[in-house]
């Protein structure tokens, strides 16, 4: 449970916040705080949240291709895929690669995509950011209030690239989805292989999810 919990927080989390270095305009050498950009297109996402909410639990193709929109452009995917597999990244060879960094993205939001629909901008609250202007790394600290009430600290680790800022590892009560996946997939490999690891996936993600839309 508490993984499912970790994924559900981590993938609507991630969404709300991966596209927003790349929508903002930077004036000159002036780089807007990981935090303020945060809060901004955090507030683009939801306001879409708000007007298609209804849309997008009745159809998962549009929620996919929102999902695909903040996402999948602007997450360092490869940066976070080279991470999770840690030693098996230098070993693999470039198609075992791409198709793990397909793989494990499809797969992550296949399972746990729809929780952004849950998301509603009472729920998240940024913190105040304590990085310096210089700095090519940062953390964005915020709180995710559950239904209970009770709040989740979520920590977003980015770092600045020839396109910006971009989003790579989330920690959620302390735990990190980069070291978390890394112990998971290192010692599946090692039992298995990395090709069967990617072929678990990818039958994963072939399989019809719950509760999607069909054809016809």
């Amino acid at each position: 449970m508490k993984r499912h919990l970790m994924n559900s927080i981590w993938v609507a989390s991630f969404i709300l916040v991966s596209g927003m270095f790349n929508t903002i305009a930077w004036a000159g050498d002036a780089v807007p705080a990981p935090d303020k950009v945060v809060e901004n297109v955090a507030r683009q996402v939801l306001s879409d949240l708000d007007k298609n909410r209804e849309t997008y639990r009745k159809d998962s193709v549009q929620l996919r291709q929102m999902i695909d929109k903040y996402f999948l452009t602007n997450f360092d995917t490869e940066y976070a895929a080279q991470l999770v597999l840690a030693k098996n990244w230098r070993t693999a060879s470039a198609e075992q690669r791409k198709q793990f960094i397909d793989a494990f993205y499809q797969s992550l939001l296949q399972n746990y995509g729809n929780s952004l629909l849950d998301f509603t901008a009472d729920r998240l609250k940024i913190l105040p950011y304590q990085g310096k202007a210089a700095d090519t790394t940062a953390t964005v600290r915020s709180e995710i209030r559950r239904d209970n009430g009770s709040k989740v600290p979520v920590n977003y680790t980015m770092r600045l690239t020839s396109s910006g800022w971009k989003a790579y590892d989330i920690t959620i009560e302390g735990i990190s989805y980069v070291k978390s996946f890394r112990t998971d997939f290192g010692a599946e490999i090692d039992q298995k292989g990395l090709d069967a690891v990617i072929k678990r996936l990818q039958t994963q993600q072939a399989a019809p999810a719950s509760g999607s839309k069909k054809s016809g």
